[in-house]
Formats: structure tokens, sequence, C-alpha cells
């Protein structure tokens, strides 16, 4: 409840200004530059891959020791977290050097100086790189149920940070400065959260150099980091690298106009992370007492929850999000209708299945290493075909025929089989409620709101009104039938009021 309530808090204060300075930098600092920043983020993604999954494997081991107070083990497994890193951000330096050295080629036809792309993309790498050899040990903070630190600190960075750059982008407009500012910011926090680690943990003594010997102590770690390592790279072509096929087969303005997009929809994903984002260690804490009844209890309250945020994103984004477009940016920066359909499927998926993710995750199933290959080449293949054919629309159409395949169908019964030890199709029964209850409240709710005399185009003040309206009706339905006839629903209902009486 602290880690949700904190992460809630700044969820707000940076909401307004997320949407101010994009508008700002926009109109201050260019589209092109806007784009350029998203594509050099990803290039470093794609270099980050070479983490291994080892950041995830480690946060599976930590759960145990800190249940169990081990304080020595939970040393010794940070110890081998910090040697591995300080490896892997070598790596990452010398491949980013590497890659540096084709710009002129990649950034040809941009229509910017070479300076600010070499600038800016050994900035981003500063920032990354800090997070390998320095920040590391902030996994024990997520491992321990207490990541409402690490949002205490870089998230009120973040603000200053973003404020700062509001300011010197809207007086100079220098793109040099912007990237220096943020450059700055990643420096300072990283300094305070290690000062709010030491504090909150004095008794943690970190050895980098023993890690060689560790690495024997633990070879669990990294057969479980191999196989995270393969669905990692799955997940980073399916979700992180958008920008960069759209960058390659449509055009560097399209990655700002497609981002413009994806800002909204990571903030409204962001509320309901802010809630539901710090489960997964309570999750693991969970699977790690081992009374199934229990996991399963908990699993479908999760799941309900979760179908039932994904429905309200979905309504959401597809009743309000082009006239918010039209008042925030103007109506030149609407996208076709159908980029949004496609979009609101893809939101729809990755969010439902966030309860069987968290229980593979908290069990330790990354075995499947097959269906991680599986996914990416149905992915890539669709992304490539129909991309060249279709543009953005094909890119999200393998995104989603890649989803259902793999995510929808297999990921259930990976969990159900080799997680709960329970027949798959207890799950298909509890779950195809959930389906119907969203396609139902969905559809009744776009049915029912084009009927309020209001139109959300007029004016902002009308949008907000029409949105209140409509979020009324659909939240009215979609409750009242999740509470009827979802599985684990009144779980969840009476698990709230419990927690809001204490």
């Amino acid at each position: 409840m602290l880690n949700a309530e904190v992460n809630i808090m700044f969820y707000f204060l940076s909401l307004f200004l997320t949407f101010f300075s994009r508008k700002v930098f926009l109109d201050c600092l260019g589209t092109e530059f806007i784009g350029l920043t998203g594509t050099l983020n990803n290039i470093l993604g794609y270099l980050n891959l070479s983490e291994l999954g080892i950041g995830a494997c480690i946060g599976y081991f930590l759960f145990k020791p800190i249940q169990t107070g081990n304080r020595k083990e939970i040393q010794e497994i940070l110890s081998l977290l910090g040697y591995l890193y300080n490896w892997i951000g070598a790596i990452i330096f010398c491949g980013a050097f590497i890659i540096s050295l084709f710009f002129p080629l990649i950034f040809a036809h941009a229509e910017l100086n070479m300076g600010i792309v070499y600038f800016a993309f050994y900035s981003f790498l500063g920032s990354s790189l800090i997070g390998y050899f320095i920040n590391y040990r902030q996994l024990l903070l997520t491992a321990d149920q207490k990541n409402y630190l690490v949002a205490i600190y870089l998230q009120s960075a973040k603000l200053i940070k973003l404020v700062l750059q509001i300011i010197l982008a809207y007086h100079y407009r220098n793109l040099f400065v912007w990237v220096g500012v943020e450059f700055l910011f990643s420096v300072l926090g990283c300094i305070v959260l290690n000062w709010k680690i030491n504090k909150e943990y004095p008794w943690l003594k970190v050895n980098k150099r023993d890690g060689r010997q560790l690495l024997k102590k633990y070879p669990e770690i990294i057969t479980k980091a191999k196989q995270v390592f393969i669905h990692k790279i799955k997940d980073f072509v399916l979700v992180k690298s958008d920008e960069l096929f759209i960058f390659f087969f449509v055009s560097l303005k399209m990655v700002a106009y497609y981002g413009n997009y994806m800002i909204i929809i990571s903030k409204l994903i962001s509320l309901f992370s802010a809630i539901t984002g710090s489960v997964g260690a309570s999750i693991g804490n969970l699977v790690a007492e081992g009374n199934k009844q229990n996991m399963l209890k908990v699993f479908w309250e999760y799941t309900t929850i979760q179908h039932t945020i994904a429905a309200t994103l979905s309504f959401s984004l597809y009743a309000f999000l082009e006239s918010f477009i039209v008042h925030w940016l103007g109506t030149e920066y609407i996208m076709d209708h159908r980029i949004l359909i496609l979009l609101i499927v893809f939101i729809y998926i990755t969010n439902s299945r966030n309860s069987v993710d968290s229980f593979n995750y908290a069990h330790g199933l990354y075995a499947d290493v097959w269906s991680a290959w599986a996914e990416l080449i149905i992915n890539v293949s669709i992304t490539i075909i129909c991309g060249l054919k279709w543009g953005i629309i094909g890119i999200l159409l393998g995104k989603i025929v890649s989803l259902l395949a793999i995510v929808v169908l297999w990921k259930p019964y990976y969990l159900f089989s080799a997680g709960f030890k329970e027949p798959v199709s207890k799950y298909w029964k509890g779950v195809l409620r959930n389906y119907a209850i969203s396609a139902f409240a969905i559809g009744s709710s776009l049915y029912t709101i084009r009927f309020i005399p209001l139109n959300p185009y007029h004016s902002i003040w009308e949008w907000v009104a029409y949105c209140a309206i409509s979020m009324v009706i659909f939240l009215s339905i979609d409750i009242s039938a999740t509470m009827l006839f979802a599985k684990g629903a009144k779980d969840s209902f009476n698990r709230i009021k419990k927690i809001r009486k204490r």
C-alpha cells in the first residue's frame, strides 16, 4: 500500500509536467530532435539486451533470503550482481562506440547536425551505464518491497529536471543544454539514491571482487539468466522497438507522431501500474511460502483486477485519445484511426497478461525459451512483410499476432502445468468470463456515450465533462458485470475493504 500511495502521488505530480513539456519541446526543439531522442534510446535499448536478464534472475533469487533474513546470502548475491554488471557495462560501452561510428550513414537524411547526435547518444549512454556500475544495488529495495524509496528520490529528480528543461528550452532553444541537463540529473539521482541505500541497509557490504568465486557458488543464476536473456530479446523487439521500425519503414517525423500517442498510453498505464506495480515482490514471497490454495486464490483476484484495468484503458483510449490530441497538439497530429484500434488491441493483451507473467516470474519459469524464439520470429516476420506495405499498421499487426499465439495461448498453459500443477482448462473457464465482461462493457458503453449531448472536440472543458460522464457510465457497467460474473472479484473487493480499514 505504501508503494502504491507513493507511486500514485508522483504519477499525478508528473502528469501535467509530462504533457506540458512535450508541447514545449516539440515547439521549441522540433519534431526531428524529439524523434532523434526516441530513436537513440531504442538503439541503447538493444545494447542493454547484453544485460542477459541477470537483474530479473537476481530479483528472483533474493526473495528467499529476504524472507528468512539471511544477510550473508543477500550480500553475496549483490556482490555477484555488481561483478557481472561491471562486465556488462564494459560490453555495452564497446558496442555503443562501434555503432556510433555508423551514425553518419544511419542519420544521413536527418535534418540535424552530427554534433548533437553524438552528444545526445553518449549522454544517454552515460546515464544508462550509471545503473550498471553504481545503481545496481537498488534491486534490493525492489525485491524487499521498498520500491517507494526508489520512486521518491528518482522521481523527485525527474520532476525538477523536467521543470528546468522546460525553462531552458523555452528561453534558449538549445539542444545541447537540454541533453546536458538530462545527463546531470541522472548523476545527481544516482548519488542521492545510493546515500539512501546505505542508510536503509547499513549492514550491506558488497565486494565485486568476490564475483568470480561466487559464480561457482550460485551457478543456477547463470542458468536462469540464459533463459531470461531469450525472453528479454523477444520482449524488447515486441514492446520497445516501435520507434526503430517506424524510423526504418516510415520516417523520423512519424516517430515523433507515434511517440505522442505512446506518451498518453504510457501515462494511463502508469496510473494503474502505480497501484499494482509493486505486487511482483509480494507474489514472489507468496510463492516462496508454498501454499498452492492461497496462490490460486490470489491469482484469480489479480487476474480479475488486471482485466478490469485493461478494459478501462481500452475504453478510455478509444473514447478520449484523439480528441485530447486535438486540444493538446492540434489536428495535424492525429494518425490513421486504424492505428488507434490496433494499439488498443495490443494494450488490452499486454495489460491483461500481467497476472500470468507475475506468477511465472515468481515460480522462476523461464525454461520455455522456444516460445520466446517463436514469438520473436512471428513478430519480426510479419512486421517486416506488413511494415513495408502498410507502415505503422503492419508493425502493430506483427506485435498482435505474436502475442495471440504465445502470450494468450501458451503462457497460461505453462503456468498451470509447470507452476500450479493444475489443468489449464481451469484457467480458461475463469478467464473467458473476463474477456466477455470486457467486450460487453466496452461495446455497450461506446454505444451509450453516443447520446451524451457534448462534443469533446469543441473545447477542453467540454472534453473534461464528456470524459467524466463517459467514465461513470463505463465503470458502472464494467464493475457491476465484474462483481456478478468474474472469478475472484468478490475476494478482491473484500481484500481492498480490509486494507482500507487498517
